[in-house]
């Protein structure tokens, strides 16, 4: 069997070749010189145009081994041979672009899809076996393992398995060191006494790791496919480090794995083995923008600018280059705004601890920042964005507002994000405005973004404006300490707020008007000059799960036809109500937890109506739930207890359907119904206050039905000054002192109700009352049924009065009242007993089983016959 030379292989007088044996040290050397040279395997004339490329690392003169260093260790191919994969120069000839490896020579010009970590190009040698060569002088042949790259490298000591020229005719292994000491070897070899030494391997770690700390990114990848010990070197934390700190200024790796996606991670995070180097794949097709640009040679796709827009105009000259832009430390002024159209990535680049505290963009004459149509997939993060107006322009337009030459001041902010088609993401920015004419950022025109972990800070203006249809998210966002609302809301803009501070600003934390709506969800809306939210104009936000606590006024303020819908909120320690509902306004009130207010819980007033549902309302200064000046909400199973003041408190001619609620423990009485109110109140639980239950008084009015009133301090329920409410189907009872007082010109009409258990008598009429009882049973009280003296009056009719203590009926000084059909009996006492001059009218009464007999009258009273008719 005869096989070609070498020489005649590579007949070519360019690739002709030293015919040597080629140790792994010897072919490592090669492929480090031929990486310092950027391609072995390019022409002079090539490499000399090369070298003028900021990417190129022209070789030393001791690199230069030989006249043979300057070629490719590789060894040209046959028409069997799979396909070899080379390096191109990184500079093309004539654009000045540089090229990616690329299989077959071709450079990313002729397929821009490949680059420095694309599949093809991570690693640009393949792990062969070449076809046997032989010498000139013999035909047989062994294999030399060349010096290529595998995803899996082997040791630099592995043994390889010599061919045979058939297959049953395999030899022992051996090591690549060992090849020479092969008995029997049929190669004649030429070797210079120096290549027997393998310098590389001698070589410490701590020289390679220097050497190699010198190499780009594309050099470091292809030594990483010499050898074991140069992978593990090339591949190590320090070298990849130090070219990331060089490149980014991040002391953490930066995790990017799809468009828009950015997150810093500690290296015990990352699932491979080395971040730094992941990170850089992640991030190589970035572009640079530094106030004063520095060259890196350290990586072969680097550019850098002064401007963010000659980046963004190379990026769209790019169109096969990721829009990735690293925006370093310092402060940034453009010239006019900054116009983003694109799906462009601008990301903030700084060493410090506090990114966006160290990258500033600040415009001065317009809008710093605008994101428009087209802008749909952008991304926006760790910067700091201000607007800070030219003092002589502020001067300007000061005089020219005093001296009203012009209708309306420009606007200016510092983000705009306007058109249908923007939805920019904008991630953990630092945003401020320091003009009176404009929001820190305005959202318009049904724009939607996507703002994240981002601060609106210390604006002299509002701090986000949303209108004209605009939506968007706004998570995890701090807005503070603004001159004006933190938030504005109006036209029918209906963004999504969710788990956002919104503090310590100067007038109203969420102001929503004009049919602004709204989705609040997990806000802590605190410490605000007036409320916490706003409402009004027929607005109509959602607002769930929020806390809205320590204002400087009340916490929510719902005005002017306003609308809303608050649930499961936390409103407490506001200096006003925790919720104010007037002007014609209907909000939704459901499952709040309203405290410790300074002042009231809800307060509804000026014809205001709502729904007040389900809501916890206790220890507030003032009463639980205010209805006044002919305001009618609704009220409904609400528990409204420990209050500092009363439960409910109706006056000024409020009304309301106040219903299944539970009213208890209240310093003062559970309900007060006051001033021509007439509320109704309906299947409420009224307990264990440390007064009245519900108490009626200047011409108090309403209903009071199947109510359950009992175990408080004073009555169960109290009527005077003219009060006429109509009371009927309720329990009364457990009262320590009486079940019903009606005194002081009360009326009322008590129909249908038990009233027993009480300390006292069960009704009590007294001074000038006349209150009517129809229909009622009163028992088992610790005192008498009924007690009227001092002037009381009333009609007493078809009740059913038992087991009391004392006296079924008591009527004593001067008192008048018309007993009718009545029914007393089993008590302790007299069935009924007239007494110190008082007068009656008892008609078919029935009198039975009493312990002192049915009908007492004391010597002083006087008792006309012609006043009993029919009593049994």
């Amino acid at each position: 069997m005869t096989v070609p030379s070498l020489a005649s292989r590579n007949s070519t007088p360019a690739n002709q070749r030293v015919t040597r044996r080629i140790t792994r040290s010897s072919v490592s050397t090669s492929c480090v010189a031929s990486e310092g040279s950027m391609s072995s395997s390019v022409g002079p004339e090539e490499m000399s145009s090369s070298s003028s490329s900021p990417y190129f690392h022209p070789p030393t003169p001791q690199q230069v081994l030989d006249d043979s260093s300057q070629q490719s260790p590789s060894y040209s191919q046959d028409s069997n041979s799979p396909e070899q994969h080379t390096f191109e120069s990184m500079e093309s000839s004539e654009g000045g672009t540089p090229s990616r490896y690329s299989p077959s020579g071709r450079s990313d010009v002729d397929n821009p899809s490949l680059g420095l970590y694309s599949a093809q190009g991570s690693y640009p040698y393949s792990l062969r076996k070449r076809r046997p060569c032989c010498t000139k002088d013999e035909d047989l042949c062994f294999p030399i393992a060349a010096a290529t790259a595998d995803e899996t490298p082997q040791p630099t000591m592995k043994k390889f398995k010599l061919e045979c020229l058939s297959p049953g005719e395999a030899r022992k292994d051996f090591s690549i060191d060992d090849e020479i000491k092969v008995e029997n070897a049929h190669t004649v070899e030429v070797m210079d006494d120096e290549d027997q030494e393998d310098y590389i391997n001698t070589l410490p770690d701590e020289l390679l790791l220097k050497v190699f700390s010198f190499l780009p990114d594309k050099s470091l990848l292809a030594c990483s496919s010499v050898c074991y010990r140069f992978n593990q070197i090339s591949n190590s934390h320090e070298v990849w480090k130090e070219l990331y700190l060089s490149l980014y200024d991040y002391r953490i790796p930066l995790f990017h794995p799809s468009h828009a996606k950015f997150e810093f991670r500690e290296q015990n995070r990352w699932r491979d083995c080395n971040p730094w180097k992941e990170s850089h794949r992640q991030l190589h097709h970035g572009v640079h923008v530094m106030k004063e640009p520095r060259q890196n040679f350290r990586a072969i796709n680097y550019r850098c600018f002064d401007q963010i827009e000659q980046a963004q105009t190379f990026l769209e000259e790019n169109e096969y280059r990721e829009k990735l832009i690293f925006l370093h430390s310092g402060v940034h002024e453009p010239i006019d705004t900054i116009l983003i159209n694109t799906d462009v990535q601008i990301i903030g680049a700084s060493d410090s601890r506090d990114i966006t505290s160290s990258v500033i963009l600040e415009g001065s004459r317009n809008t710093a920042l605008t994101f428009t149509d087209g802008s749909a997939n952008a991304y926006f993060g760790f910067i700091t964005v201000r607007f800070r107006a030219d003092p002589q322009c502020r001067q300007q337009q000061q005089q020219a507002q005093i001296a009203q030459q012009v209708p309306q001041m420009n606007h200016f902010y510092s983000i705009l994000v306007t058109e249908k088609d923007a939805m920019p993401y904008i991630e953990r920015c630092d945003i401020t405005s320091k003009v009176g004419n404009g929001a820190a950022v305005c959202v318009k025109k049904g724009a939607a973004p996507k703002f994240k972990y981002c601060t609106v800070l210390d604006c002299e203006n509002v701090g986000i404006y949303i209108t004209d249809n605009a939506t968007g998210h706004y998570e995890h966002c701090e807005i503070a300490r603004n001159t004006l609302a933190g938030v504005w809301v109006k036209n029918h803009a209906n963004p999504y707020f969710r788990k956002c501070t919104i503090h310590s600003g100067k007038d109203v934390g969420v102001f929503t008007f004009e049919h602004g709506q709204g989705y609040f969800e997990k806000c802590n809306i605190h410490s605000n000059r007036i409320s916490g939210i706003e409402v009004k104009n027929s607005a109509n936000p959602v607002v769930v799960r929020c806390e809205v606590h320590h204002g400087y006024t009340g916490g929510i303020y719902v005005h002017e036809r306003g609308r809303g819908q608050f649930m499961e909120n936390r409103i407490y320690a506001n200096a006003y109500a925790g919720i104010w509902i007037t002007s014609h306004s209907d909000p939704t009130i459901r499952k709040n937890e309203i405290f410790t207010g300074q002042q009231g819980g809800v307060y509804i007033f000026g014809e205001g109506r709502g729904l007040i549902e389900q809501n916890n309302i206790y220890g507030n200064a003032l009463a639980g739930i205010q209805i006044r000046s002919q305001s009618d909400p609704i009220v409904r199973a609400n528990k409204i207890h420990d209050g500092l003041h009363g439960g409910i408190y109706v006056h000024e001619k409020g009304k309301g359907l106040i219903e299944e609620n539970e009213v208890y423990g209240n310093t003062l009485a559970g309900i007060w119904v006051t001033t021509g109110s007439s509320p109704i109140l309906r299947k409420n639980r009224i307990h264990s206050g440390k007064q009245v239950g519900v108490y009626f008084y200047d011409q108090g009015h309403g209903l009071l039905e199947e109510n359950d009133i009992f175990n408080h301090l004073y009555s169960g329920v109290q009527i005077r000054t003219g009060s006429n409410p109509k009371i009927t189907r309720n329990k009364i009872w457990g009262g320590q002192n009486g079940g019903v007082l009606v005194y002081n010109g009360g009326k009322g009409c008590l129909e249908d109700n038990e009233i027993f258990d009480n300390a006292m008598a069960g009704v009590w009429i007294k001074t000038d009352s006349e209150p009517t009882l129809r229909r009622n049973k009163i028992y088992d009280g610790r005192d008498g049924g009924v007690c009227i003296f001092n002037r009381g009056k009333g009609l007493l009719e078809d009740n059913e009065i038992f087991r009391n203590a004392q006296a079924g009926v008591l009527i004593s000084t001067e008192s008048n009242p018309i007993l009718r059909r009545n029914r007393v009996f089993d008590g302790k006492s007299a069935g009924i007993e007239i007494t110190n001059g008082a007068t009656a009218t008892l008609e078919e009464n029935q009198l039975f089983r009493n312990k002192y007999g049915g009908e007492e009258s004391l010597t002083s009273s006087r008792f006309p016959a012609y006043h009993i008719r029919l009593n049994h």
